[in-house]
């Protein structure tokens, strides 16, 4: 990206992720971390809980906090100290967190953590930090043996404040790093005194994202093309004795299956938000109901495959990151039913019709990109005059709308 020498800074907390390669001591004192990690965060959860429709107690982070060093001294729990005691304090503030969330809507009730899912472990303060080894930078945990190769593919901007590490599926660890960062907006793409630069994005299957300006972005299918593999993967796993360890070497092969669909497609989302970042300054993107949809047998795996909300969060941060605008329409808007000539609403369409004529002007229309440009229109409306729509609630402005 380009950043103007006279546009403004602002520090931003931005999360860094990079590959761990522990060694096997390392691997199984990070897997009784994990262990601990997820018995504290479910204890936390099961007491709360209980302590609320029981007593009608409302727990707080201290209260929890204070049963649990009570806890780590009874006999039959003593191994929590063989721990880091900071991580086990942050899997109580990441409950006190989902609680917090749930509360304001955001989420909902916390559900208990389960072995069978990404394993996750959180260091803050003077719990870990990186040292030199042998000329090279390595991680170091509290209570862990040695330091842990790190796989440097980015400099840090600065001394990350806390790390999370994390074992997936496939048996990949990785490590996330909290830093603060100068973050620069961008400048408006046709100068500080120039017109603001709109376009409206469309969502699909058959096109992933459609634009406005009438360009397209086919879906490159990430889960169709590994799905031969997939299929004989699991075919192998189907025939392995379950909990053996024959059984166990290829589930981790299911899994990197599923790991390599999920990379390519989280690389594919963040150079095309990235690219409409830096071309445009007020995206405009439509509501979508994602679970209503998924109720269609037909196009729910499709639909899933798509990350559509991923796209869409993505643009939320590099939005606020960069001084865009983001304008999400309410899911009501007709995008799809509304001529973008004359602004005649025809009515619902289904899916399979992929062009259609006006009845009023005769205007012939693309699906796709009559939508997009419904919503660039829309988007101008609620950004430069928002009086003139009848529910200026229902579109959401995210960024500084420079």
């Amino acid at each position: 990206m380009i950043f103007a020498d006279n546009v403004m800074k602002h520090e931003i907390k931005r999360t860094y992720r990079y590959r761990l390669y522990p060694g096997e001591a390392q691997r199984a004192e990070l897997a009784r971390t994990f262990g601990c990690s997820r018995w504290v965060y479910n204890w936390a959860l099961e007491t709360k809980t209980k302590a609320y429709y029981q007593d009608e107690e409302s727990l707080s982070f201290t209260d929890l906090s204070s049963r649990l060093t009570s806890k780590k001294k009874e006999e039959e729990t003593e191994w929590l100290s063989e721990v880091s005691a900071v991580m086990l304090q942050q899997s109580l503030r990441n409950l006190n967190q989902a609680f917090t969330n749930f509360f304001e809507g955001r989420a909902e009730y916390p559900s208990f953590k389960s072995k069978k899912g990404d394993q996750t472990a959180r260091y803050v303060g003077t719990a870990f930090d990186i040292r030199e080894e042998n000329g090279k930078r390595k991680l170091r945990l509290s209570k862990m043996p040695g330091l842990i190769n790190i796989r440097w593919s980015r400099e840090l901007p600065s001394d990350p404040s806390s790390c999370t590490v994390t074992k997936n599926a496939a048996g990949q660890y990785h490590v996330c790093f909290v830093c603060t960062e100068e973050a620069h907006l961008l400048p408006r793409i046709n100068g500080e005194g120039g017109d603001l630069e709109f376009v409206g994005v469309d969502l699909g299957i058959e096109s992933l994202v459609t634009l406005s300006t009438g360009e397209k972005a086919g879906n490159p299918r990430w889960f169709e093309n590994e799905q031969e593999r997939l299929r004989c993967e699991q075919q192998k796993l189907s025939r392995k004795e379950k909990g053996s360890n024959n059984w166990e070497r290829q589930r981790k092969r299911v899994a990197k299956v599923h790991q390599r669909i999920q990379d390519r497609r989280r690389d594919f989302i963040e150079k095309l938000t990235t690219r409409l970042i830096e071309n445009f300054d007020v995206i405009v993107v439509e509501d979508l109901s994602v679970k209503n949809m998924q109720q269609n047998g037909n196009l729910a795996r499709h639909i899933t495959q798509a990350g559509w909300s991923q796209i869409v969060r993505r643009l939320r941060d590099k939005c606020e990151r960069y001084g865009r605008t983001l304008v999400i329409a309410d899911k009501w808007f007709p995008s799809s039913q509304r001529c973008s000539e004359c602004g005649h609403v025809g009515g619902k369409k289904p899916l399979h019709v992929r062009d259609w004529t006006c009845s009023e002007c005769g205007a012939h229309h693309d699906r796709d990109i009559n939508a997009a440009k419904n919503l660039s229109r829309v988007g101008q409306t609620r950004i430069q005059a928002p009086g003139d729509l009848g529910k200026p609630d229902a579109f959401e402005v995210v960024g500084s709308g420079r």
